[in-house]
């Protein structure tokens, strides 16, 4: 049974760092179709027979590793990721990364090199006028070279009690990946989002699409969230048991 509830982190940490002015866009679909982007010795996560495909542009604030000093500049970065969510046989609920675009392109190549993540390099900006935000990203490296995605959000009121879906897609606390061919499982927890609803404005994405699921972003989300953000920290990698 999933659990929202943040669980306890033991043992050394790896990583810190703020996940900001965060919105969630997420759409409902058969587990069949996120199956075979998933690593070895995970399945999609189901929620009432659907899995979700999400696209989550955000500030990446204050990074750095273990308990020493943030990275200055390189801890500073917009990212906007096309994510998946996965179970492995132990039940741990994580997130898997489809693509990753990010603005530094040294952190782009140690992520992708140390965790297994899909970083790319992208040039990207954001702006925010009241309640109306806005996040542009273009695809520098690697392929496909131009990839984008412009979205325009509208930013409502709190949510009070999430909803089943929306502790689904939010409430992840560790993500799983491939490392020299191993699945790995590395944790995190952080304290549940300040979420507000919000309204999709507007949508041009081709980041969906580049990660092997079609026409879905031309398509009415199912979730939309927003999200003021949270402080997370990670714990050390462990290798799932295939």
């Amino acid at each position: 049974m999933f659990d929202p509830a943040p669980p306890p982190l033991t043992g050394r940490r790896s990583m810190r760092q703020t996940w900001a002015d965060i919105t969630f866009v997420h759409w409902a679909v058969d587990p069949a179709l996120v199956a075979p982007h998933l690593p070895p010795g995970t399945r999609p996560d189901v929620l009432d027979g659907a899995t979700y495909v999400g696209l989550i542009p955000f500030r990446m604030e204050h990074a750095g590793f273990g308990v020493g000093p943030r990275v200055p500049w390189l801890g500073d970065f917009l990212e906007t990721n096309v994510r998946l969510y996965a179970v492995d046989d132990a039940g741990r609920h994580g997130v898997v990364f489809a693509s990753l675009e990010c603005q530094r392109l040294l952190v782009a190549l140690g992520a992708r090199a140390v965790t297994g993540t899909r970083y790319t390099w992208a040039r990207m900006r954001t702006s925010r006028e009241r309640d109306r935000v806005r996040y542009e990203t273009r695809r520098r490296w690697p392929g496909p070279r131009g990839a984008a995605s412009r979205m325009d959000v509208t930013v409502g009121a709190p949510v009070a009690e999430p909803s089943p879906v929306e502790q689904f897609v939010t409430a992840r606390f560790g993500l799983h990946s491939v490392v020299a061919g191993r699945t790995l499982w590395i944790p995190n927890t952080h304290e549940p989002w300040p979420l507000r609803r919000a309204t999709l404005d507007r949508l041009d994405d081709d980041l969906v699409a580049a990660a092997g699921f079609g026409d879905l972003a031309g398509t009415p989300p199912d979730s939309v969230l927003h999200s003021a953000g949270t402080y997370t920290e990670f714990g050390l990698p462990a290798r799932l048991r295939t």
